[in-house]
C-alpha cells in the first residue's frame, strides 16, 4: 500500500464518494479508500489515547477532517470513523463519547447538532449480489441543525434529519426526518411534531 495520500488524490476521491458512484473492490479508488482509513486510525489512536484538552482535541479533528473546526466544537472521546476526510462540521456541534462515523459517503453536521452516545452514522453499502459484495455504494448523511440523536442510535446511508428533529435512543433510522419531529423505534417512525403549540387564544 503506498504512503499517505495527496491532495490531487483525497480531491479525486471525495469527487468520486459525493457523486454515489459504485467504488469497485480492489479498484485504485477503493485503495485510497483503505490507505484513508490507515490516516484515520493513526489520528483517532491519537484523539482516544488519553486526556486531551478540547483545543488539543479540535486541533486533532482539524487535521482527521483537512478542514477547520469551530472554535466551539465539543467532543468527548473515544471518537471513531474510517476515513474523517467527508466529515463536515457546523458550529457549536456536540458529540459525545463512543460515536462511529463511517463518512466515506459524506456526513454533514449542522449548526448546534447534539449527537449522544455510542450513534453509529454509516455512508456505505456493500453490493447485493454475492459475487460483488466487496463494492461499496456511498450515500450521504445529512444532520440538520439543532438536531438532538440520543444515545446508541443509528443512521444509515442516504438519511436526511431536518433541522431541529429529534432521534430517541436505540432508534434505527432508515428513511429522512421531517424538520422538528420526534422519531423512534426500529425502524424509527415519527411520533410527534416538535413545532411549539399555539399561544392561548391565538388563531389556529
Amino acid at each position: 500500500m503506498k504512503g499517505k495520500v495527496d491532495k490531487r488524490e483525497l480531491a479525486a476521491f471525495l469527487a468520486a464518494m459525493d457523486s454515489g458512484a459504485r467504488v469497485s473492490a480492489g479498484s485504485p479508488l477503493h485503495e485510497t479508500m483503505h490507505r484513508l482509513s490507515a490516516e484515520a486510525l493513526r489520528l483517532t489512536a491519537k484523539i482516544n489515547g488519553g486526556f486531551r484538552s478540547p483545543a488539543v482535541l479540535r486541533r486533532l479533528m482539524a487535521r482527521l477532517t483537512g478542514r477547520d473546526v469551530p472554535g466551539d466544537f465539543r467532543l468527548f472521546p473515544p471518537f471513531y470513523t474510517d476515513c474523517g476526510k467527508n466529515l463536515r462540521l457546523g458550529r457549536g456541534v456536540f458529540i459525545n463519547a463512543g460515536c462511529h462515523f463511517q463518512d466515506q459517503g459524506g456526513v454533514w453536521v449542522g449548526d448546534g447538532a447534539l449527537i449522544g452516545h455510542a450513534v453509529v452514522v454509516c455512508t456505505l453499502n456493500h453490493g447485493f449480489e454475492e459475487a460483488r459484495r466487496g463494492d461499496l455504494i456511498p450515500r450521504p448523511v445529512r444532520i440538520g441543525a439543532r438536531v438532538w440523536i440520543g444515545a446508541g442510535a443509528r443512521i444509515l446511508p442516504g438519511v436526511t434529519i431536518g433541522e431541529g428533529a429529534i432521534v430517541a435512543a436505540g432508534a434505527v433510522v432508515t428513511k429522512d426526518v421531517a424538520p422538528r419531529t420526534l422519531v423512534a423505534g426500529v425502524p424509527a417512525r415519527p411520533l410527534k411534531s416538535l413545532d411549539p403549540s399555539p399561544e392561548k387564544g391565538e388563531r389556529q
